[in-house]
């Protein structure tokens, strides 16, 4: 997962609206949003590689949310990132004490943003800290470095954000994550990767010959259930009409 936007106002019948893009390497196996067979509590998308998720909700009203940090000086961990966020949801633990478990072994992990919340809090971890930071309310977005940094791709989505998640329909919120323009070199971050990937990367909807935007997803998370709509995207011309779920909340 690498590019999040979120509305986070718990004191409101609609404490977190988040729209999502999942950017992956195209010939990844996963599978699409559903609850899982042998976790029918979690309802994600799921990584066929190493097992795990980008992005998920569970009956309990916990949402987990994760994207890597592009940064080639940190160092590789063995295990899979996305298992934070299946972790998390499985788990019986608040997301300031599952936390303390990320923090204690996050040089296990490639670099990471974390994100885990439930209807009365919302947390945020970079890997490269050592403290996690429990958010205020308000408006924020996620890349590939930490939260709010001023990429351009993340202040435009932001901006458009910010002007119409209380009102716009799903398909309107959706349609954002679809934005294809890119970055002006001049305004483009030096992650190491070199000047054609910059270019490739500085799009909100990423489209590469070998990677790419695979999935965006919205998670609506209410006082009584949780609302998650996936639309995912396929060759060139196959356009899958989007997953939908009404989860109730125990």
């Amino acid at each position: 997962m690498c590019l999040l936007v979120f509305a986070w106002q718990p004191d409101t019948e609609q404490p977190l609206v988040l729209l999502a893009n999942r950017d992956e390497l195209l010939a990844r196996p996963s599978a699409p949003l559903a609850a899982w067979p042998d976790q029918p509590q979690i309802v994600a998308g799921r990584d066929l590689e190493a097992q795990g998720t980008w992005l998920g909700v569970n009956r309990q009203g916990s949402v987990a949310a994760l994207t890597n940090i592009r940064d080639l000086n940190l160092a590789e961990g063995p295990r899979s990132r996305g298992q934070l966020v299946s972790d998390f949801l499985q788990a019986q633990l608040s997301p300031e004490h599952y936390l303390q478990q990320v923090v204690a072994e996050r040089g296990l992990y490639s670099g990471f943003n974390l994100l885990l919340g439930n209807r009365q809090q919302l947390w945020f971890f970079n890997s490269t800290q050592t403290k996690p930071q429990r958010l205020s309310p308000g408006i924020y977005a996620l890349c590939n470095a930490s939260l709010d940094t001023p990429w351009p791709k993340l202040v435009r989505l932001r901006t458009a954000f910010s002007a119409c998640y209380r009102t716009a329909s799903d398909q309107q919120l959706l349609a954002l994550m679809q934005d294809s323009q890119r970055a002006e070199d001049e305004f483009l971050p030096d992650t190491g990767v070199g000047l054609t990937a910059e270019r490739l990367l500085s799009s909100v909807f990423i489209r590469g010959e070998h990677y790419g935007t695979r999935a965006t997803t919205l998670v609506r998370l209410l006082s009584s259930e949780c609302q998650i709509t996936e639309k995912t995207y396929l060759t060139e011309g196959q356009r899958p009409a989007p997953v939908q779920f009404r989860l109730p909340l125990d």
